[in-house]
């Protein structure tokens, strides 16, 4: 493995992401606690590893990589790109609240926030996967 593989890795992390969000909440609505808090903190580890490997890649190697060709998909991917790193960059604040009230025991705050916590982290995670194959699987810039 190299440093060049980590796109894809990121990616994997994501739709890992994607998986145990989806399971967690499954468990909760069937009010299988337990199994809700292993998946979120599974989810957790997941966009963890995710982020790391992202910044290692983009510090190191990459710096920023260009959506050029085709130039009529460019506006679609850039407005998927900037919703995206928008929300990213407000999830992980959600993220921590909602996690600190969990491991607190203050389970209706919890609730509160994880209504909208879950939606956006989960529109993160599946876009994230999804810019992904945009720019190194189905267009790839060169």
């Amino acid at each position: 493995m190299t440093i060049q593989d980590l796109p894809a890795l990121n990616a994997a992390f994501n739709g890992l992401a994607t998986l145990f969000l989806l399971a967690g909440y499954g468990f909760i609505r069937r009010g299988n606690r337990t199994a809700h808090r292993n998946c979120m903190i599974a989810a957790l580890a997941a966009s963890t590893l995710f982020l790391i490997g992202y910044l290692t890649y983009h510090f190191s190697v990459a710096g920023v990589t260009r959506f050029r060709e085709p130039a009529w998909f460019r506006p679609i991917y850039l407005t998927v790109l900037i919703t995206h790193t928008v929300l990213a960059a407000a999830i992980v604040p959600m993220v921590l609240v909602t996690v600190f009230r969990a491991l607190r025991g203050r389970f209706e705050l919890h609730k509160k926030i994880a209504r909208w916590t879950w939606p956006l982290w989960m529109y993160v995670s599946i876009t994230g996967v999804l810019i992904y194959l945009l720019l190194y699987q189905i267009f790839p810039q060169r």
